[in-house]
């Protein structure tokens, strides 16, 4: 089993910057995929981040491409969330995921943390 512990969120104001972390412990991380989410309050949870096994693939949704970066230090066994220019509807609570199973549904992630909330003020 994997489990996953995000931390690094807090508040911000608009246009400032913050690094999320995602610390596993269990197996072999550089094994999985990785992901990050969002869920707002009374919004459902949204796609914002991917990164493959080693790195060299990433993909991001369209309302954080070119602000945010994802990335993973496999000896440390951590992915990272750098966000810079936030705005406020950035504020939702960020997941971090992890997964090793490709199929015709897409991506799946059978890991998943607790949630880091960030708050972005206008």
């Amino acid at each position: 089993q994997v489990q996953l512990v995000e931390s690094g969120g807090g508040l911000v104001q608009a246009g400032g910057s913050l690094r999320l972390s995602c610390a596993a412990s269990g197996r072999t991380f550089s094994s999985y995929y990785l992901g990050w989410f969002r869920q707002a309050p009374e919004k459902e949870r949204e796609f914002v981040a991917y990164i493959n096994w080693n790195g060299f693939s990433t993909s991001y949704a369209d309302s954080v491409k070119g602000r945010f970066t994802i990335s993973r230090d496999n000896g440390k066994s951590t992915a990272f969330l750098q966000m810079d220019n936030l705005k406020p509807e950035d504020t939702a609570v960020y997941y971090c995921a992890a997964g090793s199973t490709v199929s015709g549904r897409g991506f799946e992630y059978q890991y998943w943390g607790q949630g880091t909330q960030v708050t972005v003020s206008s």
